[in-house]
C-alpha cells in the first residue's frame, strides 16, 4: 500500500525548510560582515595624522589602538550628540542619523571631526580629496597634464567619479607638485580618501581606506 503525502504536510514542510536555510544565510552572512547596523545609524572611525599610536571613546565606540597614518574601519551607534575622547583630548560630537564621519587626530591642537558624504555608485569607484591645510590643492596624473580632482579649497572637500584603473598620482599646489602619492588600488563602488594635513611648507598627504576583511 502506497504511503499518502497530504499537500499540506508537504507545503508546510516546504516553508519549515526555507526558512531554516535563510536563517542559516542570515547567519552566516553575520558571521562574516558582523552585525547590520539599526536605521537611522551613525557612523564613525579615526584617522591618526600623527607620528604616535592613540586611541579614541566615541559613545558606546571604542577605536583603540591606532597606528601613526592610519585609520580604522566605521564603527555604528544611534545618531546623537556625544562626548569623544582622542588620546588626551576631549570634545563634543553630534553625529546625524544615516551619516558618515572621520574623527581625525592631528600632530597638534584639537582633533576635527569631518563629515564623509556616502557613495553608492557601484559600477565606479570615488576619489575624495580632503584638505585639512591652509593651501589650495590638486591630484593630477603624476606628469601633471590631466587634473582628477583640482583646487580644493584649504579646510574642504572634493571628490570625483572615476573608473577603476590603476593610475600614478601626485599632489599639486597650483602647478607646483608637492608629493607623488603612493600606489593605491581603486575597486569599484569604494571610497578612497586622501586626507592632507599640515601647512604650506609641510603638506602629509595619506591615503585612508577601509581596512580589508580578514574573514
Amino acid at each position: 500500500m502506497k504511503p499518502h503525502n497530504h499537500p499540506r504536510l508537504i507545503a508546510s514542510g516546504a516553508l519549515l525548510f526555507a526558512s531554516l536555510c535563510c536563517w542559516q544565510v542570515q547567519a552566516d552572512d553575520a558571521a562574516l560582515y558582523g552585525p547590520a547596523a539599526p536605521k537611522g545609524s551613525t557612523f564613525v572611525r579615526l584617522y591618526n595624522a600623527s607620528n604616535q599610536e592613540v586611541s579614541a571613546q566615541v559613545g558606546t565606540a571604542s577605536l583603540e589602538d591606532v597606528g601613526p597614518l592610519a585609520s580604522t574601519d566605521f564603527s555604528f551607534m544611534p545618531g546623537g550628540n556625544y562626548s569623544a575622547k582622542v588620546g588626551s583630548q576631549n570634545m563634543s560630537v553630534q553625529l546625524g542619523a544615516d551619516r558618515y564621519y572621520t574623527l581625525v587626530n592631528l600632530p597638534s591642537g584639537q582633533p576635527r571631526l569631518v563629515e564623509e558624504k556616502p557613495f553608492r555608485n557601484k559600477q565606479k569607484a570615488l576619489l575624495r580629496v580632503q584638505n585639512l591645510t591652509d593651501t589650495p590643492l590638486s591630484v593630477k596624473t603624476a606628469d601633471g597634464k590631466t587634473a582628477v580632482v583640482e583646487n580644493v579649497a584649504p579646510q574642504s572637500a572634493g571628490d570625483r567619479e572615476i573608473n577603476p584603473v590603476k593610475v600614478n598620482l601626485a599632489l599639486f599646489a597650483g602647478n607646483q607638485k608637492v608629493s607623488d602619492l603612493k600606489p593605491v588600488a581603486l575597486t569599484r563602488g569604494e571610497v578612497v580618501c586622501l586626507y592632507v594635513t599640515g601647512s604650506s611648507g609641510k603638506l602629509a598627504p595619506v591615503w585612508v581606506k577601509r581596512p580589508l576583511s580578514n574573514n
